[in-house]
C-alpha cells in the first residue's frame, strides 16, 4: 500500500520524466476527498474522454457535469503529449470496479475478467483521462501514447510499482470500453521497457558537487537478512527505502529484519526493473549498491 503523493511531488516526477505539465487554476486543493476516503495507492487508471479539443476537455475534467462533480481524473493528456493538472486527490474518475481486479494489480499478476462492480476504485488509483472521441477512429498521435507511457512510470517509478499496477478504465469496471484504439498489453509493455531502460531527470549543464564524496554501506552479503536479526543497518536501509517511495512499512523501519523489511525491499527490486526470483526481497549485490545506504557504522 502506497500514500498518495502530494501535488508537488507529483508535478516533480513528471517534470523529470520529460513531460510538459500545465497546472490548471486550484488544481491542487481540487478533490472529492469529502465524500469518501483517499488512499492507499494502488495504481493508474488510463481513460479517454469521448471529447474533442484540449481546452474543453480539460475544462470538463476540471469542472465535471451535472450528475457528476469534477474533478473526473487528476491529469489530462492532451494530443500533443501534454499533461493538465486538474486534481489532487480523491476524483470521480474510476467509480465501483472488480475487487479481483484491485487485488490482481495489489499483487501485480495478470488480470481477471472485470465482471463485478464492487469496489471503490477512485480511493484506490491515479486517474488520466485522455483526450479521443473513443468511437476506434480519431487517431492516438505518437506524442500522446508517449505521455501515457511516461505519466504511468513515472508513477510506478516513485511508489516501486511494476507496469502492471496501470490497468484500462475497461479492465476495472464492467462495460467500460477506454481506452479505445491501442491495447493496455502493448501500453503496459512500453511502460516495462521504460523502467527497465530510461532514467528520469538526467539533462546535462548542471555543475558537479564539490566536497567529500559520501560513503556508502558495503553490502553485508545475503545471510546478513535473516529473521530475528537485529541491526542499526536494516533500519538505514530501511529509510533509504522509504525515502525511494517502497517503504511498506505501517509504523516506519526498525533494527530488526522483517515481513516489512522484504515487502519494501522487493519493491525497490521491481522499481529497479528486476522481476522474478531477482525481486522476492532478498537483498543482492547490485541491488544494494544502487540503493546507497549511507556508511554510520563503526
Amino acid at each position: 500500500m502506497a500514500t498518495p503523493l502530494s501535488a508537488s511531488k507529483l508535478v516533480e516526477i513528471l517534470r523529470a520524466e520529460g513531460l510538459t505539465v500545465h497546472e490548471v487554476r486550484n488544481w491542487r486543493t481540487h478533490n472529492r476527498n469529502t465524500k469518501g476516503p483517499w488512499g492507499p495507492m494502488n495504481g493508474v487508471v488510463i481513460h479517454h474522454t469521448v471529447t474533442s479539443g484540449t481546452d474543453a476537455s480539460v475544462d470538463i475534467c476540471y469542472n465535471g457535469y451535472s450528475g457528476l462533480p469534477g474533478p473526473l481524473c487528476h491529469g489530462v493528456i492532451d494530443k500533443q503529449g501534454h499533461v493538465h493538472m486538474v486534481g489532487n486527490g480523491r476524483a470521480n474518475h474510476a467509480g465501483l470496479g472488480d475487487g479481483d481486479v484491485l487485488r490482481a494489480v495489489v499483487d501485480e499478476r495478470k488480470l481477471p475478467p472485470d465482471n463485478q462492480a464492487d469496489t471503490d476504485g477512485n480511493r484506490h488509483f491515479y486517474g488520466f483521462e485522455c483526450v479521443n472521441l473513443g468511437n476506434g477512429k480519431d487517431p492516438w498521435p505518437e506524442a500522446q501514447k508517449a505521455a501515457i507511457e511516461k505519466v504511468s512510470a513515472a508513477i510506478c517509478r516513485a511508489h516501486g510499482w511494476s507496469e502492471r499496477s496501470v490497468i484500462g478504465h475497461k479492465e476495472w469496471q464492467p462495460g467500460k470500453q477506454d481506452p479505445r484504439g491501442f491495447t493496455m498489453d502493448g501500453m503496459r509493455a512500453r511502460i516495462a521497457d521504460r523502467l527497465r531502460n530510461h532514467k528520469p531527470g538526467g539533462g546535462g549543464g548542471t555543475r558537479p558537487p564539490t566536497g567529500p564524496r559520501p560513503s556508502y554501506e558495503p553490502f553485508p552479503g545475503t545471510a546478513f537478512f535473516r529473521a530475528g536479526r537485529r541491526d542499526q543497518l536494516i533500519t538505514a536501509m530501511g529509510k533509504r527505502l522509504v525515502a525511494e517511495g517502497c517503504g511498506r512499512y505501517e509504523q516506519g523501519p526498525g533494527p530488526e529484519w522483517t515481513d516489512a523489511d522484504r515487502k519494501s525491499y522487493a519493491a525497490w527490486q521491481h522499481k529497479l526493473g528486476f522481476r522474478g526470483k531477482d525481486a522476492d526481497g532478498e537483498p543482492g549485490k547490485a541491488s544494494w549498491d544502487k540503493l546507497k545506504v549511507p556508511a554510520s557504522r563503526s
